[in-house]
């Protein structure tokens, strides 16, 4: 008889509730729109979110309820967004909306955060900025003086539904922990936080790694929605879950997510340290670490300028590659990964038809791919020895094809790509399973693998060469 397990997503524009079973089957999936308005940027209900949470769980498991067996449920998981954070009083309840990641108010907090800790700890995380969740605790206190003073705990956004589930608001996991200031590599929250900051040790979560069980469904929870006391463990942000999902878990396996930017994640057996901040590095629930970076180039670009003619032109480039041309899309001012360049903007030669220019974008996305992986390899030490990929661009067998070849190495699709399956994945992986690696390789599927061909590989390493020499050229990179 089979095992089942639920995983929750709670992102900036939704809520997924999804029912997998112990071979990674989705059997349900119940999604919940959440309005996004320039003050749901900054700040969102929490109690907006376990409503739709609720409404999701009562809905997947209704739904299955004749057909499976929902006694076999074994454990929940959730994850949400990376730097969100709440206030909670004494009595678990919010004093305050959820400050969310995106919410730019605490951006000289930030720099406060981050001269402080490149002072007293520079051998720790440092990259603080607005969106970090130490940086919002800062602004908080400073703020609102009355309400920090009857504040009792400072929980993550996954910990808030990981709370409403068990009634365990005072554990978090080691990957949202990172940015509210915990040291992920000797364990502790560090002294310089209560020392230097307006903090107090007391408010600080007890950090445990991914996956670990700390709790149980609350008992009149598990009534309403006809599920016994499942185990609940702790959660994950939203980018690694999304990680585990495509199944890159092991050392050595990267992930590229190629959605509006293109964000690289992986599994290195030791901490990749970039001295120019382009990368950081979570902390693997086995005691890798998981390090990744994000560009500002991904694949806004298509459907910013060639949205209408997407079929016709995707069929025309898979008749065109490899093209001769050098082309870059960032569409915005500054470059942050895989190089730092403020002054960085895109580039593509003048006068190319429209099929010429999306062809040339597409090489030059894969190109900065490759450059990207070639930094990972020089700071880890380690080799990358298979990609994953996902995000809307992965859909593109095109794409797919220059991608392989431009890297010079099979490119992995796996089918169920998502947050809430990723939580699913971590929800059986010490419940189920042994481990998070032994759980991702029972629970994905590869749905497609593109290997790279001789002659584009080699047209492709001409063609990024050159890529590479113009982005010298114009003072992006040394």
């Amino acid at each position: 008889m089979a095992d089942y397990f639920i995983g929750i997503d709670v992102g900036t524009q939704g809520v997924r509730v999804v029912l997998t079973d112990e071979t990674g089957r989705v059997w349900g999936s119940q999604e919940a729109v959440l309005p996004l308005t320039e003050r749901s940027r900054e700040e969102q209900s929490p109690a907006d979110w376990w409503n739709a949470v609720l409404h999701g769980l009562k809905t997947v498991l209704d739904f299955r309820r004749t057909e499976l067996d929902l006694q076999q449920v074994k454990a929940v998981a959730v994850t949400s967004t990376s730097g969100t954070v709440i206030p909670l009083d004494a009595q678990k309840e919010p004093l305050h909306d959820a400050l969310m990641y995106s919410d730019n108010r605490s951006a000289a907090e930030g720099k406060q955060c981050k001269a402080v800790a490149e002072r007293f700890q520079p051998e720790g995380y440092t990259g603080f900025n607005a969106s970090s969740g130490l940086s919002k605790m800062v602004w908080f206190a400073q703020l609102f003086p009355e309400r920090t003073a009857r504040l009792h705990t400072w929980i993550h956004a996954a910990d808030y539904i990981t709370g409403q589930l068990s009634g365990n608001f005072r554990v978090t996991d080691l990957t949202n922990a990172l940015k509210s200031g915990y040291d992920v590599k000797n364990g502790g929250w560090p002294a310089y936080l209560f020392e230097h900051l307006p903090l107090k040790r007391e408010w600080m979560q007890e950090v445990v790694p991914s996956g670990k069980p700390i709790g149980t469904l609350r008992p009149e929870l598990a009534k309403t929605l006809g599920l016994p006391e499942i185990t609940v463990v702790a959660g994950m942000t939203d980018g690694c879950a999304s990680q585990v999902a495509s199944g890159a878990v092991r050392p050595g396996d990267w992930n590229t997510t190629i959605g509006t930017t293109l964000v690289v994640k992986g599994v290195t057996t030791r901490e990749v340290k970039d001295p120019e901040g382009r990368l950081y590095s979570h902390r693997h629930p086995e005691g890798y670490w998981m390090p990744g970076g994000a560009s500002n180039t991904g694949a806004d670009w298509v459907t910013a300028g060639f949205r209408d003619r997407l079929p016709e032109l995707t069929a025309e480039a898979a008749r065109r590659i490899p093209t001769p041309y050098t082309a870059y899309p960032l569409r915005q001012a500054g470059e942050r990964f895989p190089f730092i360049a403020a002054q960085a903007r895109g580039f593509a030669p003048e006068g190319l038809s429209e099929v010429d220019l999306f062809t040339a974008n597409l090489e030059g996305v894969a190109y900065l791919e490759r450059y990207a992986y070639e930094l990972i390899e020089q700071l880890s030490g380690e080799t990358v020895r298979t990609v994953y990929t996902a995000g809307g661009a992965s859909n593109s067998d095109v794409w797919l094809t220059i991608r392989s070849n431009v890297l010079n190495r099979p490119v992995f699709k796996c089918a169920e790509v998502t947050g809430a399956v990723g939580a699913a994945i971590l929800a059986a992986s010490q419940t189920h399973f042994r481990s998070l690696t032994e759980a991702a390789q029972a629970m994905t599927q590869v749905e497609k693998e593109i290997k790279p061909s001789d002659d584009l590989v080699r047209a492709y390493e001409l063609g990024y060469q050159r890529f590479v020499g113009t982005l010298r050229e114009k003072g992006f990179i040394d």
